[in-house]
């Protein structure tokens, strides 16, 4: 009886919370949020409920820290000495990135209230604005408008990316789509009309960056 025992040990010390998360991770890119239960992580961990719960408490817990893990690998390539411009860029790609690759962190880090890893992300690009010298004033709009911006951009390329349409040649969704808009009424889509050769050639990083730099040169010009 002695032999199970010591094996079923081995099994607990080996499990660790780094691997349950990352786990974690894998369940919730594969199966989405519902598909993250204890009986599918003890599955695949081929460990106990309780073994895990000694690690993770509970669901929301485990949320928390696979939304925190997967985001900083997105942004760990980030240089803490780049200029403030420049930073805020790194941030914004950095979660961009992250939702893509895992379109569920967007939900979770929007989930009210905010968390741990929606503050540090606040907290970084806040930093920055005030190194840009924005006006005290401006920056809490400004550092706010930032953060919800690469949120929300970030979680509709997610959606983009993964829709049926999108699965093909990305420049032949491109072109069917703009054929159509520019068969659009005149009247009534007299701006997405002549918009529609843009959106023929262009990079959804560059125009994310793009929309980065508006909000920096409006925070500036509030001055």
């Amino acid at each position: 009886m002695a032999k199970p025992m010591r094996s079923a040990e081995r099994r607990v010390d080996a499990l660790t919370r780094e691997r349950i998360v990352d786990v974690a991770i894998e369940l919730l890119d594969s199966e989405g949020e519902n598909g993250l239960t204890f009986r599918a992580l003890a599955t695949r961990l081929e460990t106990g409920h309780g073994a895990i719960q000694w690690h993770v408490a509970n669901k929301s817990e485990l949320l928390k820290a696979a939304t925190a893990t997967a985001t900083a690998r997105a942004m760990d390539e980030a240089d803490p000495d780049a200029p403030p411009r420049e930073a805020i860029h790194a941030v914004a790609l950095g979660v961009f990135d992250a939702i893509d690759a895992h379109p569920w962190i967007g939900g979770q880090l929007a989930r009210p209230p905010w968390q741990s890893t929606m503050l540090q992300i606040f907290e970084h690009i806040g930093r920055q604005v005030q190194a840009l010298g924005a006006p005290v004033i401006a920056q809490f709009t400004s550092t706010s408008a930032l953060l919800h911006y690469i949120i929300g951009a970030g979680g509709q390329n997610a959606t983009n990316s993964r829709s049926p349409a999108a699965l093909g040649d990305r420049r032949h969704v491109l072109d069917t789509i703009a054929r159509h808009w520019e068969g659009l009424d005149s009247k009534e889509y007299a701006f997405t009309r002549t918009v529609a050769g843009q959106l023929r050639v262009h990079d959804d990083r560059a125009e994310f960056l793009a929309g980065i730099d508006l909000i920096l040169t409006g925070m500036m010009a509030s001055r």
